[in-house]
């Protein structure tokens, strides 16, 4: 994990040792060794400063300060491991999840994390939602988190979207969600693979033949077909929502100002040659570029960059 304003990248080793480094140099900034196998290790800038979150095999939670890795808070979280994690815009929440066994889920509030002293314990709470597939921060809505799940036995998807509070009892506060919205996808319109959600509260999907537009509350607003391609990775941000396809090539959108609706820019045709096990591992995007990660075993890696162009 990285913090490129800082040119910092923090790394976890085989015995489990997290380490700082600064990237200029290549120095060792800090170390810290901890007791349990690492899960999964984040960083992240809040409003106290920069952080590493670190989730182990154990079901425990650390949140080391920037740069010297000092404990800030140690909570046990669940009886198995961390398995996914993802904080809210503005780090104001911080949603973990445990795969293990069945699906296990809390949102906790993050300055209880990180000002420990000024809580008698870690402020969080349980959603109840079963076989949670995906989840996402509505963007620039700081309280609003999604999530996707299957429903049995008809094997539905269903959207969920849930609104966050904090609430005060006494000298005690809480935290509250409110179910928004929710609606389910049948079976027969596709098993989404990928999605996210823009800051208009738009739904965007991908189901491996189609990019699929909704509301929080089900309208179908636009289809985008892919058949005979097939989606393979979706991006999604406040302004651009990228499709990755089977044979490399990247279409770029972005949502229009005054509607609720997605508008396609341009494509990016992957001129490489790409061998039928070539696999695509990751696509990323920022305000200028995009990256495009692939594997080919017993291959290394290819990373393709491409430069942003404003769509108009």
């Amino acid at each position: 994990t990285t913090l490129p304003e800082m040119h910092i990248a923090v790394t976890v080793d085989m015995q489990s040792t997290i380490k700082l480094w600064d990237c200029h140099n290549r120095e060792v900034l800090a170390t810290k060794a901890l007791s349990f196998s690492c899960q999964l290790l984040q960083a992240e800038f809040t409003k106290d400063g920069p952080i590493v979150l670190v989730g182990d095999v154990c079901g425990n939670l650390y949140i080391f300060r920037i740069p010297d890795l000092y404990l800030i808070s140690k909570v046990n979280v669940f009886p198995y491991s961390i398995d996914e994690l993802y904080c809210s815009p503005q780090k104001k929440w911080v949603f973990l999840m445990g795969k293990r066994l069945h699906d296990l889920i809390k949102v906790f509030y993050m300055s209880s994390l990180l000002r420990p002293s000024e809580f008698s314990a870690p402020v969080s709470t349980v959603l109840e939602v079963p076989l949670i597939r995906k989840v996402f921060w509505t963007p620039r809505r700081e309280d609003r988190i999604t999530l996707i799940s299957t429903v049995s036995p008809q094997n539905n998807t269903k959207f969920d979207t849930f609104d966050m509070k904090l609430e005060g009892i006494g000298n005690k506060v809480t935290i509250q969600e409110y179910l928004t919205a929710s609606f389910s996808l049948a079976e027969r319109e596709g098993k989404p693979d990928y999605f996210g959600v823009s800051d208009k509260d738009v739904i965007v999907c991908s189901t491996g033949s189609s990019l699929l537009l909704f509301d929080i509350n089900g309208l179908r607003l636009q289809t985008f077909q892919y058949c005979p391609e097939e989606i393979w990775k979706l991006w999604v941000d406040p302004v651009h929502v990228i499709v990755t396809c089977n044979d490399g090539s990247l279409d770029v959108y972005a949502w229009e100002e005054r509607s609720l609706l997605l508008r396609k820019c341009y494509r990016l045709l992957n001129r490489r040659y790409q061998p039928p096990s070539a696999f695509i591992i990751e696509t990323l995007c920022d305000d200028v570029s995009i990256i495009l990660v692939m594997t080919n075993s017993p291959n290394p890696c290819c990373l393709i960059a491409y430069t942003l162009n404003v769509c108009s």
